[in-house]
């Protein structure tokens, strides 16, 4: 099989469990169950971190693309990973992935995203969810959005 130089340079490379919804599957639900499907690690949903947006990409079936990434907690740590995904499957430290020249560029952004997280407060960071009534009776949907200050949800009357 042919591959191209980008092919050949990220193979091996560090990068977050990841893969498709499945169709009425929420990003949540799709983050869990594919950490679970590729490590072996249980997580519970804690943010949305960050959306790339790609068009025209090989492996999207013709269609725009977008990937999210999403920060989950660990509820497991021993790792079981799918050998026909994965080579090689290991916790790494934060720093260590943001710094190695092995990883994808969307990878290391995002360890560094967590690093700062980690310093200064997820709350700088995340795009919590919140579940709202739809406009159709009995119907809801799920609002990603960074969490505005308790002082101005106060001073505006919000809960």
């Amino acid at each position: 099989m042919l591959h191209t130089k980008l092919e050949l340079q990220l193979k091996n490379m560090w990068k977050f469990p990841g893969g498709l919804s499945e169709p009425g599957e929420d990003i949540a639900d799709t983050a869990v169950r594919e950490v679970f499907e590729e490590t072996g690690v249980k997580s519970e949903f804690r943010s949305l971190l960050s959306i790339r947006q790609q068009h025209r990409s090989p492996g999207a079936f013709g269609m725009s693309d977008m990937y999210l990434v999403c920060r989950l907690q660990p509820r497991s740590f021993t790792i079981n990973f799918c050998q026909q995904e994965c080579l090689k499957c290991e916790w790494i430290d934060l720093e260590n992935l943001a710094r190695t020249k092995h990883t994808t560029p969307i990878t290391s952004r995002v360890a560094r995203l967590l690093l700062y997280g980690l310093r200064e407060g997820f709350d700088k960071i995340d795009l919590s969810m919140e579940e709202l009534p739809a406009v159709y009776t009995g119907l809801f949907y799920k609002l990603y959005h960074r969490e505005l200050p308790e002082s101005y949800k106060a001073a505006m009357g919000a809960d």
